[in-house]
């Protein structure tokens, strides 16, 4: 079932089956801002503590506004320069902070927005299958040359400390990308994941876990290797409920993690980031070649997905 709706003030278009129930704002960037299990009926995404949201500008910065939810973030995570024209990326991209158009064909809803300075279109198809949430994306390159980009989900979850996240095998070490983190040091600093030792204490620190609200901190890291399966999640080891991510390996190859414990405006969350392309910013992807890219006239396409169970 797809109806429309408000939530927080805004107009928004809900999914809904007997297993989620999944609330997009359209003219907010086409935020996920909420994804409710309906079995537990509990939200999994963070939610901002005001009861109105207000719709960012273009270019806005992302700290000036809500941290909740899901918000795509196309083409660059941090800002940043178009490594082909010089062009201002803002930051977290530009796509959050713009109106997207959407249209109902059947099930399904499709949003799409048209960048106002890169010649790119973005298109995403979503629709619930069972206890999944489905997204297909496209980007079409309208342009004359290649358009390069980073894309991820950010998402950022409800967590506490019997949050558990969830990996593929064969990821062991990972790179922080903070300034001078408490317990990682400094900006590309390596360290064996999951258990590493703490800069601070010099105690053992497991990364797969959430520290407490006290903990007053916050954590970026990525994993150095390419995943070798396109899934992570996380785990509720106290009640057993899953929510696990599922996507291409060979289109979203890198995977982040964010974990904000105390240390961004007081916020508890975590993100699990799969993403196109490393570090944050798109220039710097591009000059170590780890990053995506449409074709001129051509379409770039990947999905995922987001299951609920346990």
């Amino acid at each position: 079932m797809i109806r429309e709706g408000k939530f927080k003030g805004l107009k928004s278009i809900i999914l809904e089956n007997h297993y989620i129930k999944a609330t997009f704002l359209p003219e907010y960037g086409s935020k996920l801002a909420s994804f409710i299990d309906k079995e537990t009926n509990e939200e999994w995404l963070f939610q901002a503590k005001s009861d109105m949201l207000t719709i960012p500008s273009y270019g806005a910065a992302f700290s000036d506004y809500d941290s909740s939810g899901f918000d795509e973030v196309f083409p660059s995570i941090d800002a940043c320069f178009d490594p082909i024209t010089g062009k201002p990326i803002p930051d977290h991209g530009e796509v959050w902070a713009l109106p997207w158009e959407y249209r109902l064909e059947g099930e399904t809803v499709v949003f799409t927005v048209k960048s106002p300075v890169f010649p790119y279109t973005m298109t995403k198809r979503v629709w619930l299958e069972e206890n999944r949430l489905c997204f297909d994306y496209a980007v079409a390159n309208d342009g004359d040359t290649r358009f390069y980009f980073i894309w991820t989900p950010h998402a950022l979850l409800r967590c506490d400390e019997y949050t558990k996240i969830v990996v593929p095998d064969g990821l062991n070490s990972v790179m922080t990308v903070e300034h001078q983190t408490e317990h990682l040091g400094e900006w590309g600093t390596i360290h064996p994941y999951p258990i590493t030792m703490s800069q601070k204490t010099g105690k053992p620190l497991d990364l797969s876990k959430m520290e407490s609200p006290s903990a007053n901190n916050c954590e970026k890291f990525y994993f150095t290797e390419r995943v070798p399966k396109g899934m992570c999640g996380i785990v509720q080891e106290n009640t057993g409920r899953k929510l696990m991510y599922y996507y291409p390996e060979e289109k979203v190859p890198y995977l982040g993690v964010w974990k904000t414990q105390g240390g961004y405006r007081g916020d508890y969350n975590l993100a699990l980031e799969p993403c196109t392309g490393v570090y944050d910013n798109l220039s710097v992807a591009y000059a170590i070649r780890k990053v995506s890219f449409v074709e001129p006239k051509d379409v770039f396409t990947w999905w995922f997905h987001m299951e609920i169970g346990g």
